[in-house]
């Protein structure tokens, strides 16, 4: 055989042989493993090349073939590029480090070798060697190669890949193995990436290695800990009786001396007690215990020191030993109460978890129809969630009776599967009848459902007919409903059951939903004069299902409007109208101006390429310069090429934008091109705010999050998606490239619904769009065409720092800072190099205020606005001062937080005489136009949040920006005329940045996101996210599950009452919860105020030579002492609200802020930002929507009639905040000698200390108004700290806190433990209190009931008298702590 010939060392024996084959075996030999491989150049033993026969294949008559040169055999005949292992062993050099080695093995199958590389620290010389890069089993296949050679070099490709996946050096390869790098090993990477192994494609492995065993370290170091701890608590004994012992055995109390107590008086307990005894529910589903186990639980408890009698009447009610216990507890009397106290582990309360938004949502549905909505919920979850074999189910009930057996899901299934084939038929062609028939009277749903307007003769009022396909129609009748407000549901109900009686008696086997209509229109005014008896519809009937008022507006709030499918059908009356009116608009001079103008963007010039891709390809990616004009182009050219088309009437575009500044520029933008108003044929939608026409919007810009909303509320199913998405014919994703966390989102969603909506399309668009990455994202579900715009309207010319300083004369007065990594003074003269050093890297407003008059003064008499692109609002706040003393400019803020009206103020041009500068953060970077702005001031700089899941750490810190962001800040200075931008870095600064920013996903808390993919009914919430383009690590997933449920959003993997209100609130979920604990406790304004404040910033400021006047005003608005952060910085707003509202001219109130070191601008973004969360409430159902605060109406003082309550207050916000806590450690009280005896003292500040849940010291921020505190409000001291912010820097830190009491914790911080050795409770697992078990359970079972009163907000149910009792109770229990007033 020829390879056994390879081995030989050449093809013949002769001497002097010195042949091709034989400088080809040469090269073969360098890269072996045999020993002797140096030696291939000798004469070669003549025994070597003899067969088993002894004879020698050289000289067999015909010479042996030639083998080809190691060249040859890897790349190819023609191959004159580089090697696989070439490359390799070059990468290593470059890198510095070591030889790649190869294992090499012999398989039945040929050879497989592994690569393994190697690196030695320069420091230590310690060498590191990576285990050898291994394929997978289900790849292993791939490795096997017919020759050694050929098994090395593709040993040397894969370590390749592994290492350098992310660059193009495939290329480079010959072509077997460029094909293995695009195909095998790049499906191999994304299975990696999605199960969290993207470690394993780190460029620096061995970095990557090292972090993994530091963290593994980690782990296991937390794992022992924790192992030692479950050790030692089980050493300890847990006997009954035990704690008449606790002073022979001092050890029990370890940890428990100096833990705070909690009481509970008299009256309070005889209160909370009889509450519970009248509202709590025992065993709600009415579980029966066998005699067997009732006898072992008598015997168990009374051996425990309960009383016989108590104990059987306590089995009598309850469901199991545990609830029997806590029966008990709180029903027998104290004097008669044992010693001993609950099992160990046990934990009070009740849950209260509530189903999925999509299962809410049909319950809804079916109840509407007249349906017990109890019934519908049973049924429901009998059917496996299947609404339509509900609907069936309901029916069958209703005619058959409550004694009749109702077939389950499966016989469901198995009655559809035995039912007649050509029902399907039947039923179809009996809808294309009934359309013909009735006209406009007659809508079709689904493939399923129709509904027929009735024409009902003598009555007023609408009648609308639903007709559902049954399993076996037309052997059995079809489902029915009727959807009529003024007829009550017990006639519904009884119509339903007549004319399914007539259907069986007379139209079985037949089409028959015209004669049920002609039967109907003829019978319903009889029915309604006399609608039987209401035994005949009991089995379904309830008068739960009658809608109060409350119940009205929840469902007039909540209804989802099932979207019509688009009719593809070109020529139809409306769309011709729409060509007409089209028409008739070209003609005007005002839209050819407007004409004229659109076809100067470089984007015309690809007008129908764009078209043409777009009608061909499910998904299309357009990308092109900032000014190319693809946002306000691309759509329009599609919603022309459709209306030209006849098919304006079906055109229905939806275009995303990331802010909503881009959503309202660019609907102004489009409306005015085309020569309409903004709400007509161009429209948006912004949370709260929405300008749109059903049927005459075309092109609707949205907020992403909005179109999420949508799509969140259909469910969580494909077909959910696919529904809510039915009447879009194109959905546009702008600026995809800044790969937001709703943006991921959104994607995962588009790409499960393109397989099943092959007419919807999909536009991606960005100026600086990574089209690679989206279209491998993609291809797998849908054909991908891809468009690049070139060429930007107007050149903008570019001036860097050193330029920038000449200009204005800058010089720096600080002291050169040569350790900063940013300047290096490359190409400068000394002077300006150690200038640019002394400036650091913090951002200069001098210079920002010089580089602005100097813009002032070139520009002359020219109009044109000035661009500043700053991180955040504190620099943007400090840059507006630092310009208030150059005289003749409107100077004006741009970011997220503003109101729309406030954010459009940027759009006009200055008044006449003064210049327009807006200082504005990175929401001016993409999709918006200001007109006259000519000149950018870029600085480089952005506010980027990062998380390490590890340690739960969250750091908002301010970072270079990506240069593609640079370009994008760049561009918005020739949008409109040539423009400049002066960048205040320098180019070594920008050569540094990063091309662009790590994915949102990547580097964010999930906590939101996590909630959004549960309220959509997903519970596989980590396999969700693996689809996502990037996914997240698995351990931020992990953790932001655990959040969640720490948090109450999530009982195990189900959504709580309260999970369902935070995934509806548009919030950070700590904020969100605050307001909704605000809606029930009666503190509505001052938690928005609250909330607003933490999501914008303290209104406070803390000038650097100035902070001691500082902390002092700030300290003068807690007025109640040391009563948190938080609390003193509303009394602050509180206090410039009163004096805005007190008609104060804006010169003498912004004196005003600054005597009291306010800024102005906070407090009217935090102001704005109130507004928004108070629609948000509204929306979500929460409010109802005439709420208006200090309003007349009974509703606002219900809302707001405990706003005043600081107790209240700290406790809501520690439940917000939890588990975000620090248990407060005070030192050993000391006593003073005085003339009364002695005096506690109070501890000083420096030596009180705060350990969070895992047992970790923190500090208070310096900042804090709690810093200094020696005493807290209340009349006990607090057990704990709540905070918003924890910080790592010398220390880690903790900002925004409020200290909160024993019940506070108790009430709203976690689940509550009763100590087995009868010491106390424990809150959450980790925050001890002394006190008497009793007082555990009881609020166990009150938490419970809270959770009652929020699962009826849900529902939209009003509350009771025991409703406002519960929330009365728990207030008075955290206002007083438990004690008698």
């Amino acid at each position: 055989m020829v390879g056994q010939g390879k081995r030989g060392g050449g093809g013949g024996s002769k001497k002097g042989s010195t042949t091709p084959a034989q400088n080809a075996e040469d090269s073969y030999i360098v890269f072996s493993n045999a020993k002797d491989d140096a030696k291939g150049k000798k004469k070669a033993d003549p025994k070597a090349s003899t067969s088993k026969d002894g004879v020698n294949p050289a000289t067999n008559g015909e010479d042996a073939p030639k083998r080809p040169d190691t060249r040859k055999l890897i790349g190819g005949a023609s191959w004159t590029g580089k090697l696989p292992v070439n490359m390799l062993s070059e990468h290593c050099q470059k890198q510095k480090w070591e030889k790649p080695e190869y294992t090499m093995t012999k398989t039945p199958e040929g050879f497989s070798s592994m690569a393994i590389l190697k690196a030695v620290n320069p420091k230590t010389k310690e060498t590191s060697a990576l285990p050898p890069f291994k394929l997978p089993p289900t790849h292993k296949h791939l490795a096997a190669q017919p020759t050694a050679v050929e098994a090395r070099h593709f040993a040397a490709t894969y370590a390749l890949f592994r290492v350098c996946s992310m660059r193009n050096i495939h290329m480079m390869l010959p072509p077997t193995y460029r094909d293995l790098w695009k195909g095998d090993f790049q499906g191999l990477k994304q299975d990696d990436v999605k199960e969290g192994r993207g470690w394993m494609y780190e460029a620096d492995p061995f970095a990557a290695k090292h972090e993994r065993e530091e963290a593994q370290a980690l782990m296991a170091k937390k794992r022992e800990e924790r192992d030692k701890q479950k050790a030692k608590e089980a050493e300890q004994p847990s006997v009954p009786g035990l704690q008449a012992n606790i002073g022979n055995n001092r050890d029990i109390m370890r940890g428990w001396t100096k833990v705070p107590k909690i009481e509970m008086g008299k009256r309070t307990r005889t209160q909370v007690e009889d509450l519970v005894r009248r509202h709590a529910v025992w065993n709600p589903h009415g579980t029966v215990l066998s005699e067997f186990q009732r006898r072992n639980i008598v015997n168990e408890l009374v051996d425990l020191g309960f009383r016989r009698s108590h104990v059987e009447e306590a089995t009598a009610e309850c469901k199991d030993r545990e609830e029997v216990l806590e029966w008990l507890l709180i029903h027998v009397p104290e004097d008669d109460l044992p010693r001993w106290s609950l099992p160990e582990g046990y934990v009070a309360g009740i849950s209260m978890a509530s189903g999925n938004i999509k299962k809410e949502a049909s319950v809804k549905r079916l109840s509407e129809n007249g349906y017990a909505a109890e019934l519908c919920e049973k049924l429901l979850d009998e059917q496996d969630g299947d609404e339509g074999n509900t609907a069936e189910a309901l029916q069958n009930l209703l005619v058959l009776g409550a004694e009749q057996d109702l077939p389950s899901a499966a016989d469901m299934l198995n009655l559809s599967i035995s039912s007649d084939e050509n029902g399907d038929s039947v039923w179809k062609e009996e809808q294309d009848t009934l359309q013909s028939i009735y006209g406009h009277r007659y809508r079709r749903i689904s493939s399923h459902i129709c509904q027929i307007e009735l024409e009902v003769s003598r009555l007023k009022g609408s009648f609308i007919l639903g007709v559902r396909k049954s399993r076996s129609y037309p052997s059995t009748p079809p489902v029915v409903s009727i959807s009529s407000p003024s007829l009550p549901a017990y006639i519904r109900l009884s119509i339903y059951r007549q004319v399914i009686d007539y259907a069986k008696v007379d139209l079985l086997e037949q089409p028959m939903v015209f004669n049920l209509v002609d039967w109907l229109e003829a019978e319903i005014p009889r029915i309604i004069e006399n609608p039987g008896k209401l035994r005949d519809v009991s089995a379904a009937a309830s008068t739960a299902s009658e809608p109060s008022r409350v119940d009205t507006q929840k469902r007039r709030h909540h209804a989802r409007r099932v979207p019509r499918p688009i009719d593809w059908t070109a020529g139809s009356k409306e769309s011709i109208d729409i060509l007409r009116r089209w028409q008739l608009r070209q003609d005007t001079a005002q839209q050819r101006k407007m004409l004229e103008g659109r076809r100067s963007l470089p984007a015309w010039s690809v007008r129908e390429d764009i078209i043409e891709t777009v009608y061909n390809h499910q998904v299309t990616i357009i990308s092109g310069e900032t000014g190319s004009g693809k946002s306000t182009q691309s759509v329009q050219f599609v919603l022309d090429d459709m209306i030209q088309g006849k098919l304006g009437a079906t055109a229905n575009i939806i275009c995303t934008q990331p802010r909503r500044i881009s959503a309202l520029g660019l609907a102004d933008r489009v409306s005015e091109e085309r020569c309409t108003v903004v709400g007509d044929e161009v429209g948006y939608a912004i949370r709260g705010e929405s300008k749109q026409r059903q049927g005459t919007t075309k092109i609707t810009f949205v907020t992403t999050g909005v179109l999420l909303r949508r799509l969140q509320t259909s469910g969580g199913s494909t077909d959910d998606v696919v529904a809510a998405l039915a009447d879009i014919s194109h959905v546009v994703v702008d600026e995809v490239h800044e790969r937001s966390l709703d943006t991921d989102f959104l994607l995962i969603l588009l790409k499960s619904v393109l397989p099943r909506r092959r007419d919807l399309k999909v536009i991606l668009m960005s100026a600086t769009l990574n089209a690679g990455v989206f279209e491998q994202y993609f291809r797998e579900g849908a054909s991908v065409g891809k468009i690049e715009i070139q060429g930007r309207t107007y050149p903008v010319d570019d001036y860097y720092l050193d330029v920038v300083a000449r200009m204005t004369n800058f010089s720096s007065t600080a002291n050169p800072r040569y350790g900063d990594d940013d300047e290096g003074g490359m190409g400068m003269d000394q002077s300006m190099a150690t200038m640019i050093q002394g400036l650091g890297m913090r951002i200069n407003y001098n210079l920002i205020a010089a580089t602005v008059s100097a813009i002032d003064d070139q520009l002359g008499s020219v109009e044109g606005g000035i661009l500043i692109f700053l991180p955040g609002l504190m620099e943007i706040s400090r840059t507006l001062d630092a310009l208030r003393s150059i005289p003749n400019l409107h100077a004006l803020p741009l970011h997220a937080s503003l109101m729309s009206s406030e954010q459009k103020r940027v759009f006009p041009p200055a008044p006449r005489g003064k210049r327009k500068v807006i200082a504005a953060t990175n929401v001016a970077e993409t999709s918006i136009t200001i007109e006259d702005i000519v000149a950018v001031i870029d600085t480089g700089k952005v506010k980027e949040t990062s998380f390490d899941p590890r340690n739960n750490m969250v750091k908002l810190e301010e970072v270079w920006a990506s240069r593609a962001a640079c370009r994008q800040r760049r561009g918005r200075a020739g949008r409109v005329r040539a423009g400049k931008c002066y960048k205040l870095y320098t180019r070594n600064a920008e050569a540094k940045m990063a091309e662009r920013p790590e994915p949102e996903i990547r580097r964010v808390p999930l906590e939101q996101l996590c909630l959004s993919v549960r309220a959509m009914g997903i519970k596989d919430i980590a396999a969700f996210l693996a689809r996502t383009l990037t996914p997240p690590e698995a351990l931020a997933v992990e953790g932001a599950v655990d959040l969640l449920q720490r948090m109450g959003a999530l009982d195990g993997d189900d959504l709580t009452a309260l999970g369902q209100h935070l995934a509806l609130i548009p919030a950070d979920l700590r904020c969100g919860k605050l307001m909704v604990y605000g809606t029930i406790f009666g503190c509505l304004e001052t938690t928005l105020t609250i909330a607003s404040i933490l999501t914008i910033r303290s209104p406070f400021v803390s000038p650097q030579d100035k902070r001691d006047e500082s902390r002092a005003a700030r300290a003068a608005f807690s007025s109640g002492g040391a009563e948190g952060d938080l609390l003193t910085d509303l009394a602050a707003y509180d206090a410039w609200l009163s004096q805005r509202h007190s008609s104060l001219p804006p010169r003498a109130l912004r004196a005003w802020c600054e005597q009291n070191f306010l800024s102005s601008n906070t407090l009217s973004d935090i102001a704005s930002t109130r507004s928004q969360y108070l629609a948000s409430l509204t929306e979500a159902g929460l409010l109802p929507p005439s709420y208006a605060y200090n309003s007349s109406a009974p509703e606002s003082a219900h809302f707001n009639a405990h706003n005043a309550s600081n107790p209240l207050l700290r406790a809501l916000i520690a439940g917000s905040f939890n588990p975000q806590l620090a248990r407060i450690d005070f030192p050993g009280t000391k006593y003073a000698a005085s003339l009364s005896g002695a005096v506690a003292l109070d501890p000083e500040a420096k030596t009180i200390k705060y350990f969070t849940p895992d047992a970790a010291r923190v500090f208070l921020h310096p900042t804090s108004t709690l810093f200094d505190a020696q005493a807290f409000p209340g009349g006990q001291s607090p057990v704990c700290l709540a905070y918003f912010t924890k910080i790592a820097t010398s220390k880690v830190f903790i900002r925004d806190a409020s200290p909160c009491g024993a019940y506070a914790a108790l009430m709203f911080c976690g689940d509550v433990e009763v100590d087995t050795l009868g010491r106390g409770v424990v809150v959450g697992g980790w925050l001890r209190m002394r006190g008497w078990a009793r007082i555990g359970v009881l609020v166990g079972r009150l938490r419970g009931m809270v959770e009652g009163v929020l699962a009826k907000r849900v529902e939209g149910g009003s509350w009771g008298k025991g409703d406002e009792e519960v929330v009365g109770v728990v207030r008075r229990l955290v206002e007083l702590d438990g004690l008698d007033r």
